[in-house]
């Protein structure tokens, strides 16, 4: 196979379309929804349950006109089963037809990219044309349990090594390094290389890759090489609007993309009761209490968020978490994510519903399909 130095995107063969970003707007919807699962454990529950949970999450918001579904790398935290995302893509591939399953993200510096090219070539070959990579520079858990992930205490060598070690994946999945390399005889299989081999057909398509980030730094990075980019409003609600605007101000065009694309993660609940979703909101708040103070746990029960006496400083915390929270009933939700859609101009909103119990959180999806009429299950 012929290789350059030419960076991907200065080449003519390039194998992602613009198409498989962009999604499509359903409905009354300001632009195409999508949805964000970190595969939430209830305290009561298991990671089996919570794991049936996404599977049915995932065939109710295909059915409904959901433009992409993606699960989110973390570790070390009780309440969030979502350790391994490759497995839990190929699991939903076997359930799913349509939508586009992905990352959001795989957090980069935790992994070496050739195994990160493995993992989501075979994705694309169990589901082609429906893989998203989703790439992130955050551990996704603390100090400790990234030491452990990576076998290694210089933490920030991993962060500050992030565009190499995107350059490098971006070698392996167009199998392109260029000759002379040291990995010039390494191909990720599944992979391009096999279509060289006598009688081989395999696609030259490949995941398309997205940028994740809670601040600038992504950014910036994602409108230099001019790839589609996430934003995290949903934990880092104060720096959305500069770092889209740092995303638009420095994008350059690609063969991937000719103009920005920018989707924000939206902490979201929707219930039949707007009670509820201020009780679950306030639970969710809790959870994220005690993560930042060191005693991650189980999602806890509403009523437990009832009963905590909350500190003076405790509250303000509370009262702050669930201000970034879109919640109450269909209708307010929906104006809810009308306002932050114009506030943005993102181009495509990802919810996130965090909810004690699966049922809830797949009665909040089927609220919001409903209350932007979305496409009938």
């Amino acid at each position: 196979m012929a290789r350059t130095d030419s960076p991907r995107h200065e080449q003519e063969a390039h194998t992602v379309s613009a198409d498989e970003i962009r999604g499509t707007t359903h409905g009354t919807a300001p632009v195409p929804l999508s949805v964000l699962d970190l595969v939430t454990v209830g305290a009561g529950s298991t990671a089996g349950d919570a794991l049936r949970t996404s599977v049915a999450l995932s065939k109710l918001t295909e059915a409904r006109g959901f433009h992409r579904y993606w699960v989110a790398e973390h570790h070390s935290m009780p309440g969030v089963a979502s350790s391994s995302p490759a497995v839990i893509l190929a699991h939903l591939a076997a359930h799913t037809d349509r939508i586009r399953l992905g990352s959001g993200g795989v957090m980069l510096p935790n992994h070496a990219p050739l195994v990160i090219a493995e993992q989501f070539g075979t994705l694309e070959a169990m589901a082609p044309g429906r893989i998203d990579l989703g790439l992130g520079r955050a551990p996704g858990t603390d100090g400790a349990t990234a030491a452990a992930l990576r076998r290694t205490d210089s933490l920030h060598e991993g962060a500050d090594d992030f565009p190499q070690q995107l350059a490098e994946l971006t070698r392996f999945l167009d199998d392109d390094f260029p000759d002379g390399h040291p990995y010039g005889r390494i191909h990720a299989i599944p992979g391009p290389v096999q279509a060289t081999a006598p009688g081989g057909v395999q696609s030259p398509h490949r995941p398309p890759v997205w940028l994740l980030g809670s601040s600038g730094f992504s950014a910036r990075l994602a409108g230099t090489l001019g790839l589609p980019f996430a934003f995290a409003h949903h934990f880092s609600a104060q720096n959305t609007i500069p770092a889209l605007d740092l995303y638009r101000q420095t994008f350059r065009p690609s063969a991937v993309l000719d103009e920005p694309y920018a989707l924000i993660g939206v902490s979201t609940l929707a219930t039949d009761d707007a009670r509820e979703a201020r009780r679950q909101s306030r639970a969710l708040a809790l959870n994220m209490l005690r993560l930042r103070t060191g005693r991650p746990g189980l999602f806890p029960d509403p009523d437990e968020a009832d009963r905590y006496e909350f500190s003076p400083m405790e509250e303000e915390f509370i009262t702050s978490w669930t201000a970034n929270i879109v919640h109450g009933t269909a209708d307010e939700v929906r104006s809810g994510l009308d306002d932050l859609h114009k506030r943005t101009g993102a181009d495509e909103l990802m919810l996130v519903s965090h909810a004690h119990r699966g049922e809830l959180r797949l009665r909040s999806y089927e609220l919001i399909a409903d209350a932007y009429g979305l496409p009938a299950a």
